[in-house]
């Protein structure tokens, strides 16, 4: 999975006073930024627009913006490994302050949402800041990794559940609020469980409904009831990187595993062991596989793949192929495998090779 913290500072955008437009004002001081670089996309319904923004001081800086239409302001820090998505308030500046190691407890003040939120993770803050050393410590090399590497998920699996469960209590106690909607889209966007949500939707005001994130809520849902476990797969029409067109109808009667990957993702580089074995151990005429990679340059990955003894059937993110099929997938971590039978329907999802090749074994080798 992609681990990938996300801070939601909401609040509502594009009003006009005194018949001029607003200005979108941001100033902050974070302490531990390396790097000084900050890249800000403003989006709106039918638009973007992206600026870079240097600091004026290590970890101080500010952003002013003409309103229009625009819904969100995300912010990109450390190389884009970290990020705050904001939604300021017309007319207040918004003031962040705060650590960036631990982004859920930057400060946030401009606007009552904003604030609402950030006093939600500042009464957890015992749980944010373990959540964020042991997910140090899964990406920091040492010699003991390996043998406290299960010990350590097992530990963030359980603050994650905590979270939920503080994040559940919230939405129940505050229904009408929009902060709400902020957590439900924080803590419980899971494309294999969406029980939660389901329930929690219909407990909103009937005054959200309008706005866009619960919009967005919503149709999270349907996507995973595409993909849900028994469900028909998705068809699709694409070019893989030998220029061939590739459909779900060219793996008529046989299984499919489609698999989802990037250049970028380390955890996919070790989950492509088990693609290799797949592709070995599983005749070609019961079993094929495509592999969905967000690489934009295929020229590039054919050159690589020219070294390789697989002849792997590959569709790259030219023209936006992958973007599309990781929204028709559902899909909002990487990898992810989803494996699908001699009749279309999805039987098995997962972020794990090894699994699929398990479950491979006894459908087959029985």
């Amino acid at each position: 999975m992609i681990n990938r913290i996300v801070v939601v500072l909401f609040a509502l955008l594009g009003m006009v006073s005194c018949g001029k437009k607003s200005i979108f004002q941001l100033e902050g001081n974070l302490s531990n930024l390396k790097n000084q670089t900050i890249y800000a996309v403003f989006e709106g319904s039918d638009k973007k627009l992206t600026d870079t923004i240097t600091c004026q001081k290590n970890g101080r800086f500010e952003i002013k913006q003409k309103q229009a239409d625009y819904l969100s302001v995300t912010l990109y820090f450390e190389n884009k490994s970290v990020w705050l998505t904001v939604y300021p308030e017309a007319g207040e500046k918004v003031i962040l302050t705060g650590d960036i190691n631990v982004p859920e407890l930057i400060e946030i003040k401009g606007g009552e949402t904003n604030e609402k939120l950030s006093a939600f993770y500042k009464r957890h803050s015992t749980l944010l800041k373990e959540r964020a050393q042991l997910i140090e410590k899964l990406h920091t090399p040492s010699d003991s990794l390996l043998t406290d590497e299960s010990t350590t998920t097992t530990k963030l699996i359980n603050i994650d559940h905590q979270l939920q469960e503080k994040a559940e209590s919230f939405i129940r106690k505050n229904p009408a609020e929009k902060a709400s909607i902020v957590l439900m889209y924080r803590f419980f966007r899971d494309s294999d469980d969406t029980r939660l949500l389901e329930e929690f939707i219909p407990l909103l005001d009937s005054s959200l409904k309008d706005f866009f994130l619960f919009k967005e809520l919503e149709s999270f849902v349907a996507r995973a009831k595409r993909t849900a476990i028994g469900a028909e797969a998705p068809g699709f029409d694409l070019i893989n990187i030998y220029n061939q067109p590739v459909s779900l109808d060219s793996f008529s009667n046989k299984y499919l595993l489609l698999s989802f990957t990037a250049p970028w993702c380390e955890m996919c580089q070790a989950d492509n062991l088990y693609l290799d074995e797949i592709k070995r151990e599983f005749p070609a005429e019961k079993v094929d596989m495509l592999l969905i990679s967000l690489d934009t340059d295929q020229a590039a990955v054919k050159k690589v793949l020219e070294a390789d003894t697989i002849k792997w059937n590959l569709v790259t993110d030219s023209a936006g192929q992958g973007t599309s099929m990781l929204e028709l997938y559902n899909v909002n971590a990487l990898p992810r495998c989803f494996l699908i039978d001699n009749e279309g329907k999805i039987i098995l999802k997962t972020d794990n090779g090894l699994e699929v090749k398990k479950v491979l074994e006894q459908i087959l080798k029985k």
